[in-house]
């Protein structure tokens, strides 16, 4: 499963308005520029982002674009399935059991890792607030973070 611009743009977004919280609406072109999207781009995300109540807007000369809920409230999967449909490494296990119309869902012997992929993949994204993602430090390209085993 290969996450398309359209969802990396809209979690970036997401990110970017997080980090303003509570200072008040952005506009498209400040969100454009502090999360590195280009402006055209940006406006047509928006608009799944309000239908899905994770961005409100606001009128006028101050006006713009603001999260609906706070950052700790707002969980990378819902801007995930806001912008990309439900989560679906293959049409047999995506979340949108009408979309699940393969004939070999009955006996198929492979179905089980497809789904525990869905999950998985489920279960991080779900995990993750827009608090956590402005939270963590951000890693230099190139570098990997490592996990150090602890012996008993």
């Amino acid at each position: 499963m290969k996450v398309s611009t359209r969802g990396e743009y809209g979690v970036r977004a997401m990110v970017a308005l997080a980090k303003r919280y509570g200072t008040g609406p952005a506009s498209i072109s400040t969100i454009s520029q502090e999360s590195s999207i280009p402006y055209a781009y940006l406006e047509q995300l928006i608009a799944p982002l309000r239908q899905a109540g994770l961005v409100e807007s606001r009128r006028g000369a101050a006006g713009g674009y603001f999260l609906a809920h706070s950052p700790s409230e707002t969980r990378v999967g819902d801007i995930y399935r806001a912008m990309e449909g439900p989560i679906a490494p293959m049409d047999c296990v995506s979340e949108d059991v009408d979309v699940q119309t393969c004939p070999l869902i009955p006996n198929c012997e492979t179905r089980p890792v497809w789904m525990r992929v869905r999950d998985s993949i489920a279960e991080t994204l779900d995990s993750m607030t827009l608090a956590d993602l402005i939270d963590e430090p951000v890693m230099p390209a190139g570098t990997q973070a490592l996990t150090v085993a602890t012996l008993p």
